[in-house]
């Protein structure tokens, strides 16, 4: 091991652990080894990177080879599309540290069955996820960990997974989505009920099981859980008085299929009994209706932002005219509302600008529209087949004057002509349009 390969960050955390100590006799032991010893353990090393799939920019990785965990969301930067899980690992849930990630640039959120920005998903839900190593790291809007970490136990009774290197996300997805995607449902097995909160033993099984078969899970309930039924709102307490739960005490259930909204909350006891790693039931959703309900509101939420903000694409290929004029082939990404890509028709106007890889436009002093390319829309094509990221709609795009941040492998955003002009907030555009200004400064802050 070489002190110089040992990140800054890593030897700050090692000193507040008392490992400071080991990991300079290490480097001493390793500074006396032959160098053919360093090139063995360099070598060692270059393999055990060739063995883990990183995913390459421009491209969509597949999702099967994306490491998948689950977590709750304790911080977010919507603007950078990045944030910070407690990752259920091992050990006790709330000891875990809260890790960051970031959204790959066709990275899908889905949020109570629809599509959704972080922005959407209350602090505290209970995500999934799908998540690879940083196609560069480099240019990761995240701390970059050892390739292994998620192999290591964290300690202090955290255990193993808590930390995984994997932490550029392709899909992330609160407790409904995920059922509704892989087929799922919850089969509610035991109530116990005592003063408007309790517990619910239950068990998630394909749609068409019963659950007889399968291991339930015991969760939290309390007054603040959600029940919905149709269009109607519900309370725990009018379960009560409907004769479906008991006033106090426990009772069997039917198995009722239900989906189930997540989250952590601390709880009573000693940690013995799973009190501290246990999750938490903010919402039920009572049959089909209730969902669909939940992911209208939600999906009409996420078009009106999206029309706004502009459709993120990546570009295939630019072919260079004379005098800036160039045609771009660029694959709009997916996890959208089908309405948003039928708005994108071969003959329209539209406008295509550069982004960033947290989808930030490059737009200058005065917004998204001031600087972007215009032109025409030539063609749309649907491909055959479109991996989770893509929309599996390819268009052409034809402009008079290209910028420079309309590149092959680049980020873009395009606005057809019937979606609305508007502004964005200053946090969400480069205004230097340069990776410096990828983030905020300190001095995003007023001086008083």
């Amino acid at each position: 091991m070489r002190l110089a390969a040992i990140p800054r960050d890593v030897l700050w955390w090692c000193a507040g652990r008392g490992l400071a100590a080991l990991l300079f006799s290490t480097w001493l032991v390793s500074c006396t080894s032959l160098s053919a010893g360093g090139e063995e353990t360099e070598s060692a090393a270059a393999g055990q990177e060739a063995e883990v799939f990183r995913p390459t920019a421009g491209q969509f990785p597949p999702l099967e080879k994306a490491h998948a965990c689950r977590g709750e969301l304790v911080f977010v930067d919507h603007a950078n599309r990045r944030g910070s899980l407690r990752i259920a690992g091992t050990g006790k849930f709330y000891r875990n540290d809260p890790q960051p990630f970031a959204m790959l640039p066709c990275g899908v959120i889905r949020y109570h069955g629809a599509p959704a920005d972080l922005r959407d998903i209350p602090l505290g839900t209970l995500l999934h996820v799908r998540s690879f190593l940083p196609p560069d790291p480099k240019m990761s809007a995240v701390p970059v960990l050892p390739i292994d970490n998620k192999d290591r136990d964290a300690g202090h009774y955290r255990g193993t997974g808590t930390a995984p290197a994997e932490n550029h996300v392709l899909l992330l997805e609160d407790e409904p989505s995920h059922c509704l995607r892989e087929g799922l449902v919850w089969r509610l097995q035991e109530v116990e009920h005592h003063d408007g909160s309790g517990k619910l033993l239950a068990a998630r099984v394909p749609v068409q099981e019963n659950g007889s078969e399968a291991a339930p899970e015991q969760f939290t309930f309390d007054a603040a859980t959600r029940v919905w039924r149709g269009r109607e709102r519900l309370r725990v307490e009018d379960l009560v008085a409907e004769a479906d739960w008991p006033v106090s005490g426990k009772r069997q259930l039917d198995g009722p299929a239900v989906l189930l909204g997540m989250t952590w909350k601390p709880a009573p006891g000693d940690g013995l009994s799973g009190a501290f790693t246990q999750f938490h039931i903010s919402d039920i959703w009572l049959g089909d209706e209730a969902i669909r309900e939940a992911a209208h509101f939600q999906n009409e939420t996420h078009k009106t932002f999206i029309r706004s903000r502009w459709m993120p694409a990546w570009v295939d290929q630019v072919e260079y005219g004379k005098f800036g004029q160039a045609t771009v082939t660029a694959t709009l990404f997916g996890g959208m509302d089908a309405s948003l890509y039928n708005d994108f028709r071969s003959g329209i106007s539209a406008q295509m600008n550069g982004a960033e890889n947290t989808l930030k436009h490059a737009a200058g002093h005065y917004g998204p529209g001031h600087v972007s390319s215009a032109g025409q829309i030539l063609a749309v094509t649907r491909l055959p087949e479109a991996p989770l990221g893509s929309s599996g709609y390819q268009i052409q795009f034809q402009t008079d004057l290209i910028i420079e941040g309309i590149r092959p492998g680049r980020v873009v955003r395009v606005r057809p002509e019937s979606w609305p002009k508007m502004q964005i907030p200053r946090e969400e555009y480069l205004f230097e349009n340069s990776p410096q200004d990828r983030f905020p400064k300190p001095d995003i802050f007023p001086t008083y």
